[in-house]
């Protein structure tokens, strides 16, 4: 017994430690996205659909909840935001390659298609970010316009 509350009170010191330290918070100021939306010219619909399921992973501006005061969770959502702009980053659009903007709306059809995206761990704390069949057709129809007008000027080049 001496050692299983030796042990609770480790844990409890450490799980309190480590309040003390954050992970740089992934947000910015301005129009972050502009670009990326003058670009692919998404309808008033789909716009609210990407910064609802989208953004907060896949761009230079994430809307943290409380929980991310948090840690463990604060390090564990860093790292997730991290590896999601690694992928693709609205933010960023204006430095890919027009080859490289037609992969990556490729890519959010992709895994739209095969329920990839949005992950179930955001879906389960962010309700509105749970896609219905019809607004993933209205994503999926959006990203295919816009790759058509990418791959046009792949062959124009």
């Amino acid at each position: 017994m001496k050692l299983l509350k030796k042990n609770a009170i480790i844990l409890l010191v450490a799980f309190v430690a480590i309040q003390f330290f954050r992970p740089s918070q992934n947000t910015s100021h301005g129009n972050h996205a502009k670009l990326f939306i003058s670009e692919t010219n998404p309808s008033q619909d789909v716009k609210v659909l990407l910064e609802q399921t989208c953004y907060d992973c896949h761009s230079n501006n994430t809307n943290y909840p409380w929980y991310n005061n948090v840690a463990p969770v604060s390090f564990w959502m860093a790292n997730h935001v991290k590896d999601g702009k690694k992928h693709l980053n609205f933010s960023e659009w204006e430095s890919y390659s027009t080859k490289k903007k037609d992969h990556k709306l490729e890519e959010v059809i992709e895994t739209l298609e095969e329920g990839k995206m949005p992950l179930k761990e955001y879906t389960w704390t962010h309700e509105k970010a749970k896609l219905t069949e019809k607004e993933k057709k209205l994503v999926i129809a959006w990203a295919k316009r816009s790759r058509a007008l990418y791959q046009l000027k792949n062959l124009q080049l």
